[in-house]
């Protein structure tokens, strides 16, 4: 019962992530680093951080099925296993990449389990 609690939390984090990002494009620059000087900028960050991340929280809560759960979990698994990779290979070693690497593997397991 936790863990499908937890889970629904997860779901509900990914959405909320996804709006704000699709609100607010720009504020996500202090965490993320990414920052766009044209509209086409604005609009990609829109849809990948907000229309993706939106789709990829809500499909598991409409659908209600243990396996889109697990899709959800091994999208953040995949994201934090790149992430960790390229933290290394790019130098950037900085506490806003360890706190997303934290949260995608700890939302990662909980929607595996």
């Amino acid at each position: 019962m936790i863990i499908q609690i937890l889970q629904i939390i997860a779901a509900a984090a990914t959405i909320l992530t996804g709006l704000f990002s699709m609100l607010k494009p720009t504020a996500i620059t202090g965490f993320t680093g990414l920052s766009s000087l044209s509209g086409r900028g604005i609009t990609e960050i829109r849809a990948i951080f907000g229309g993706l991340f939106i789709a990829l929280g809500l499909f598991p809560l409409l659908a209600g099925s243990p396996i889109a759960y697990t899709m959800l979990g091994v999208s953040y698994l995949g994201i934090g296993s790149v992430r960790a990779i390229s933290m290394f290979i790019d130098k950037s070693l900085v506490t806003s990449n360890w706190v997303s690497l934290t949260v995608e593997v700890i939302f990662g397991i909980i929607l595996v389990i």
